[in-house]
């Protein structure tokens, strides 16, 4: 089974990219074929490099507005032969037109139990909220805030007076073991991907 070209999309540390470099991209599951960016400075940019991985960098100041930069976005991931979109820490929303083109072949960590709280700041957001637990949700991404069909969930309770850098951390935690389980998956062919894959 040859290895899925995937490509990452990331706007900070890229920690879970790394959790992808070591996990399914060490074990020949999935060949990273770039790692593009809205930061042109992005910790995730300079993991990938240290890892030989193909970096893109599409600043919104760039562009005359957001369609145009993710057409620019889309060219290059599609130059790059990427069959697999991964959304990991990307802090901004596609264009339409973007995920028409990669039609459920974009996925998407979120740091909460989805659907509760979606959009930003969704550790703030449980604890504002007094939740007992929370987690993260790997899903498809749709034309919707944090709304395509949910792939899967790991829970991550929320003990009383945590801080939120404990919670945080437990849920970084997660997040590095539930995406690389979700890639190999669809690497392996076990959850589809594209045109008809709709479960």
């Amino acid at each position: 089974m040859s290895a899925l070209p995937i490509a990452i999309l990331a706007s900070g540390e890229g920690t879970n990219l790394q959790a992808l470099l070591d996990g399914p991209a060490a074990k020949g599951m999935v060949r990273i074929v770039g790692v593009a960016s809205d930061k042109v400075d992005a910790p995730a940019l300079t993991r990938a490099e240290a890892a030989g991985v193909p970096t893109g960098r599409f600043p919104a100041s760039d562009y005359a507005d957001r369609a145009a930069r993710d057409l620019a976005l889309a060219d290059w991931l599609e130059g790059q032969g990427a069959e697999l979109i991964v959304s990991a820490g990307y802090m901004q929303l596609l264009d339409p037109g973007f995920i028409t083109r990669f039609d459920q072949r974009i996925i998407n960590i979120h740091p909460s139990l989805l659907p509760s709280f979606p959009g930003m700041d969704a550790v703030g957001q449980a604890l504002a909220a007094g939740a007992s637990e929370t987690g993260v949700t790997v899903h498809f991404v749709d034309e919707g805030v944090d709304t395509g069909e949910v792939i899967a969930v790991s829970t991550v309770p929320i003990p009383a007076g945590v801080s939120r850098g404990e919670l945080e951390e437990a849920i970084h935690a997660a997040e590095h073991r539930l995406l690389p389980e979700v890639v190999t998956a669809i690497a392996r062919g076990e959850i589809g991907i594209g045109e008809g894959s709709r479960r």
